[in-house]
């Protein structure tokens, strides 16, 4: 029988070197992140969205507000790639529990989109009525 990683009698790296290990595995999710369209159109919009900010004069808890939100939508995507690419593998034929799961992750990266969109605006619109 197959062994499973907790049977695995590979030693598992601690310390400094589990640190860099970690780093080199979400170095690695990021380039295949980047092969999404969808991804590089979110890179691209967090870079509008900055320089809007600049152009209407955000403050510095805007920027941060607006840093978190960005981020989280992108480990948002990370995890929509991840099930998408699960069940892309698990159930390559089409299925009722696999468009479910797709349109799950597809559901949650919209309402992000939606969060950050409804923020750079209140910030747009504070700053011209405020």
């Amino acid at each position: 029988m197959e062994k499973t990683p907790l049977d695995s009698d590979i030693e598992r790296a601690s310390g400094i070197r589990r640190l860099i290990a970690a780093t080199r595995y979400s170095m690695q999710g990021l380039r295949r992140l980047w092969r999404e369209e969808a991804f590089r159109h979110e890179v691209i919009a967090f870079i509008a969205g900055l320089v809007l900010f600049a152009i209407v004069g955000a403050t510095l808890t805007d920027y941060l507000v607006y840093l978190i939100l960005m981020l989280v939508l992108f480990g948002v995507e990370s995890l929509n790639t991840a099930v998408e690419e699960l069940v892309d593998r698990i159930s390559p034929e089409i299925s009722t529990v696999g468009r479910h799961a797709k349109d799950l992750g597809s559901f949650a990266v919209f309402c992000l989109l939606c969060a950050n969109g409804l923020f750079a605006l209140y910030v747009v619109l504070r700053s011209v009525w405020g």
